[in-house]
């Protein structure tokens, strides 16, 4: 059974900076790529993070300001929000790449 939680959302002003956790199940984890998804209002979800073990990759709308991490021995995905934006105010959601079932995510609000 996926088990996926997702931590950390809040409201912040823009500039401002968040950092994102997310609990796995090992059975998605451990060998597979991690990503950080997001769904604004009214839009599609998307994928603005990926991390495997050897490299990262970014939306170029978060690039620059979104740091993703992870540390196997907790199960545990990071994603590091700097210079936040209004534009970046969506539910966050984390799972693998491609996804497998969903968890509740995480709102993010950006104020301006």
């Amino acid at each position: 059974q996926v088990q996926l939680v997702e931590s950390g959302g809040g409201l912040v002003q823009a500039g401002g900076s968040l950092r994102l956790s997310c609990t796995a199940s090992g059975s998605i984890f451990s060998f597979n790529t991690m990503g950080w998804y997001r769904q604004a209002p009214g839009k599609q979800r998307e994928l603005v993070a990926t991390i495997t073990r050897d490299w990262t990759n970014y939306v170029d709308s978060v690039k620059g300001r979104f740091t993703i991490s992870r540390d196997n021995a907790k199960n545990m995905v990071y994603l590091q929000m700097n210079s936040l934006k209004p534009e970046d105010t969506a539910v966050y959601y984390c799972n693998r790449v491609p996804p497998v079932g969903w968890g509740q995510g995480t709102q993010v609000t950006v104020s301006s």
